[in-house]
Protein backbone atom coordinates (compact mmCIF):
# COMPACT_ATOMS: atom_id res chain seq x y z
CA UNK A 1 0.00 0.00 0.00
CA UNK A 2 1.39 3.25 -1.09
CA UNK A 3 1.46 6.19 1.28
CA UNK A 4 0.45 9.64 0.30
CA UNK A 5 2.59 12.04 0.88
CA UNK A 6 1.10 15.70 1.07
CA UNK A 7 3.42 18.56 -0.17
CA UNK A 8 3.06 21.87 1.20
CA UNK A 9 3.44 24.81 -1.93
CA UNK A 10 6.27 26.92 -0.98
CA UNK A 11 5.38 30.31 0.02
CA UNK A 12 7.74 32.78 -0.98
CA UNK A 13 8.29 35.78 1.24
CA UNK A 14 9.70 38.99 -0.02
CA UNK A 15 10.73 41.57 2.22
CA UNK A 16 9.92 45.03 1.00
CA UNK A 17 12.82 47.59 2.64
CA UNK A 18 10.19 50.48 2.97
CA UNK A 19 11.80 53.99 1.94
CA UNK A 20 12.41 56.66 4.27
CA UNK A 21 10.06 59.14 4.89
CA UNK A 22 10.96 62.23 2.87
CA UNK A 23 11.88 65.25 4.61
CA UNK A 24 11.24 68.90 2.58
CA UNK A 25 14.07 71.63 3.71
CA UNK A 26 12.48 74.63 3.77
CA UNK A 27 13.23 78.62 3.19
CA UNK A 28 12.20 81.02 5.03
CA UNK A 29 11.82 84.68 3.91
CA UNK A 30 13.22 87.62 5.92
CA UNK A 31 13.64 91.89 5.71
CA UNK A 32 17.25 91.94 6.31
CA UNK A 33 19.60 89.20 4.75
CA UNK A 34 20.64 90.31 1.34
CA UNK A 35 19.49 88.69 -1.58
CA UNK A 36 22.99 87.66 -2.83
CA UNK A 37 24.06 86.60 0.49
CA UNK A 38 21.08 83.81 0.25
CA UNK A 39 22.08 83.14 -3.47
CA UNK A 40 25.61 81.71 -1.97
CA UNK A 41 24.09 80.18 0.61
CA UNK A 42 21.83 77.89 -1.64
CA UNK A 43 24.67 77.56 -4.15
CA UNK A 44 27.34 76.47 -1.27
CA UNK A 45 24.82 74.25 0.39
CA UNK A 46 21.95 73.06 -2.06
CA UNK A 47 24.55 72.95 -5.01
CA UNK A 48 22.18 74.81 -6.93
CA UNK A 49 23.46 77.06 -10.44
CA UNK A 50 22.94 80.90 -10.27
CA UNK A 51 19.55 81.30 -11.67
CA UNK A 52 18.19 78.13 -9.98
CA UNK A 53 19.23 80.22 -6.49
CA UNK A 54 18.18 83.46 -7.60
CA UNK A 55 14.56 81.94 -8.60
CA UNK A 56 13.96 80.05 -5.03
CA UNK A 57 15.31 82.89 -3.75
CA UNK A 58 12.78 85.33 -5.51
CA UNK A 59 9.92 82.72 -4.50
CA UNK A 60 10.65 82.63 -0.41
CA UNK A 61 10.94 86.66 -1.00
CA UNK A 62 7.56 87.04 -2.75
CA UNK A 63 5.90 83.65 -1.27
CA UNK A 64 7.08 84.46 2.34
CA UNK A 65 8.56 80.60 2.27
CA UNK A 66 9.71 78.63 -0.60
CA UNK A 67 10.82 74.29 -0.32
CA UNK A 68 14.53 73.77 -1.76
CA UNK A 69 14.86 70.45 -1.65
CA UNK A 70 13.60 66.88 -0.45
CA UNK A 71 16.26 64.25 1.68
CA UNK A 72 15.75 62.06 4.31
CA UNK A 73 15.46 63.38 7.90
CA UNK A 74 18.91 63.52 8.35
CA UNK A 75 20.03 65.22 5.21
CA UNK A 76 17.47 67.41 5.51
CA UNK A 77 17.88 68.53 9.10
CA UNK A 78 21.80 68.92 8.50
CA UNK A 79 21.43 70.82 5.11
CA UNK A 80 19.35 73.53 6.82
CA UNK A 81 21.02 73.77 10.23
CA UNK A 82 23.78 74.35 7.85
CA UNK A 83 22.13 77.10 5.56
CA UNK A 84 21.11 78.46 8.40
CA UNK A 85 24.63 78.50 10.47
CA UNK A 86 25.57 80.63 7.45
CA UNK A 87 23.57 83.07 7.72
CA UNK A 88 23.72 83.48 11.09
CA UNK A 89 27.91 83.48 11.02
CA UNK A 90 27.22 86.52 9.10
CA UNK A 91 24.67 88.45 11.00
CA UNK A 92 21.94 87.22 9.51
CA UNK A 93 18.77 86.13 10.51
CA UNK A 94 18.02 83.39 7.53
CA UNK A 95 16.22 80.49 8.70
CA UNK A 96 15.59 76.91 7.09
CA UNK A 97 13.27 74.75 8.80
CA UNK A 98 12.69 70.88 7.83
CA UNK A 99 9.12 69.79 7.36
CA UNK A 100 8.06 65.93 6.97
CA UNK A 101 6.53 65.40 3.44
CA UNK A 102 2.90 64.26 3.17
Amino acid sequence: MATKTTTKPRTKTSTKTQRPPLWKVILLNDDYTPREFVVEVLKAVFRMNESQAYRVMLTAHQRGACVIAVFTKDVAETKAKEATEMGKSQGYPLYFTTEKEE
